[in-house]
């Protein structure tokens, strides 16, 4: 049994909510900076008051692709997750701009980014529920051109309405400008409407016919079978916990012992609390206890081969994004224009240049969408994404070096074709070794290595700017640059399915 070839137009529909989960992401990069400095955050604290995302992130999206595997009503099997992810950011957004204080505007963003990732993380899943394999570059594509143009719109919004619209870009210290507060408004909306769009217009297998497609397909074996390797396998998780616990511990106490930043522990405490969480399962295990908890933290250890090798391309890839989207106004603003006071009309112009550039990148990256499969299919997969990586390390580079608003514009080209690429390429790369009856779980487990290069971000930037670069933000864009550069070398090691995937 197969699964049929889906016309343009459905896959168009059930891409059609990455518009509206981009457009609210878009605002969220694009401001979420401004926010917190304008309500008085110092520039070195800002990565840790991003942290809420990926931490969110790397707990939700597993839990939310776990469920979302298990789940069918009336409404679907990912869909009900669109839904609920839509309404609770939605209702977010309409909240951010409005924190009357910082540590409310941290929270806020920490809930946002929970809801957003609820309605985020099933997409990718749904790709691979709906589309036969010859289709899926296309379907991960499609999501790329939505997330592009909804990130367009959402970049730009701020600007766009204090400059075609006429709405306030300034406002006393420590209150948001109404350009901001209404990007905000109309960007709940949208979002909500967009998600809706794709629950009532597209349609989902039954949990039957999906394992009747499953037998036609050759994934990559993710789990142990045979009574030898399940004992093998705990055995392995056991000695793995007892490794993070270790590094965990021995990190977290040099770090005491030097004085270094507290952000730290953050990254080394979790890893910490990994550990236990494995050991705690391994003797659930040796029991023979198999429930949800089991299984979620048992599969960390076994992810297919293409996914090992390619949680390096995306650790330096999402490393090299998340310096952009937390420096660029601070590197633009202080760097280019020389300015940091808030208040300023010099400082609010150049904030909203950043949004213009964001708007490149992102409309650069719709309009590559679907040129970049073309070219995979004339080279290959790993070229492919080797040489946008490259083009977007040096546009992140030239930043240092530029002096006008046009010369920020072109660096932003290379980043919009290595955020295209980012976006699709990993994902055809990865679809053929996931088993269809976890594809939830491991496209969630996928968000690890996008999520833990922005903890390792947020918790080390800061004090790599404060302390190495004398409060200087875009030597961090200059780090962001070269680690992209190094993600497209990592490409070239990644192993795919050739009959699936061509390398």
């Amino acid at each position: 049994m197969q699964k049929r070839k889906l016309s343009f137009w459905e896959i168009w529909n059930m891409s059609f909510g990455f518009l509206g989960i981009q457009f609210g992401f878009a605002l969220q990069n694009a401001n979420t900076s401004r926010i917190f400095e304008t309500l008085g955050a110092d520039v070195e604290d800002i990565p840790i008051l991003w942290i809420a995302a990926p931490v969110t992130g790397l707990v939700v999206q597993p839990i939310i692709g776990y469920f979302s595997d298990k789940t069918w009503t009336r409404l679907g099997r990912r869909k009900p997750y669109f839904l609920v992810g839509a309404i609770l950011a939605s209702i977010a957004l309409f909240f951010m701009p409005n924190s009357p204080e910082l540590w409310v505007a941290a929270g806020m963003l920490w809930i946002m980014d929970a809801s957003i990732n609820v309605s985020m993380e099933p997409f990718r899943a749904f790709v691979g529920d709906n589309l036969p394999e010859e289709q899926r570059t296309l379907g991960f594509s499609m999501q790329s051109f939505f997330i592009g143009i909804g990130a367009v719109v959402g970049s730009a919004l701020p600007y766009v309405l204090t400059n075609w619209i006429g709405i306030d870009n300034t406002a006393p210290a420590g209150e948001i400008p109404d350009s901001v507060k209404w990007s905000f408004y109309v960007g709940g909306v949208i979002f909500f409407l967009a998600v809706l769009w794709t629950v009532l217009f597209s349609k989902e297998y039954s949990p039957e016919e999906l394992e009747a497609f499953e037998e036609n397909r050759d994934a990559q074996k993710v789990e142990p079978k045979t009574e030898k390797e399940i004992n093998q396998n705990i055995s392995t998780q056991k000695k793995s916990g007892w490794i993070m616990i270790l590094i965990g511990t021995l990190v977290s106490y040099l770090i005491y012992t030097n004085g270094l930043t507290k952000e730290l522990y953050i990254l080394f405490i979790g890893l910490i609390f990994v550990g236990v969480l494995f050991l705690i399962v391994s003797e659930l295990r040796k029991k023979r206890i198999t429930n949800g908890f089991t299984i979620i933290v048992s599969d960390l250890l076994n992810m297919p081969k293409t996914m090992k090798q390619l949680a390096w391309v995306q650790f330096f890839s999402w490393f090299a994004l998340f310096s952009m989207w937390i420096y660029t106004t601070q590197a633009v603003t202080g760097h280019v224009f020389d300015t940091r006071d808030t208040t300023s009309q010099l400082y609010n112009d150049a904030a909203d240049w950043v949004t213009v550039m964001f708007t490149v990148y992102n409309g650069v990256a719709a309009l590559v969408a679907f040129a970049l499969p073309v070219l995979a299919k004339r080279t290959s997969n790993k070229f492919t994404h080797m040489f946008a990586l490259t083009l977007g390390g040096i546009g992140l580079i030239s930043i240092y070096f530029v002096t006008t608003k046009l010369g920020l514009i072109l660096s932003m080209v290379g980043v919009g074709i290595a955020w295209a690429s980012i976006l699709s390429i990993p994902y055809a790369m990865l679809s053929g070794s996931l088993p269809s009856s976890k594809m939830g779980y491991f496209m969630g487990v996928f968000n690890f290595f996008i999520v833990i290069p922005q903890i390792v971000a947020s918790t080390i930037l800061g004090f790599i700017v404060s302390n190495l670069f004398e409060n200087q933000p875009v030597y961090a864009l200059i780090i962001g640059g070269f680690a992209m550069i190094a993600a497209g070398v990592f490409t070239l090691n990644v192993k795919t399915n050739p009959r699936l995937n061509k390398e």
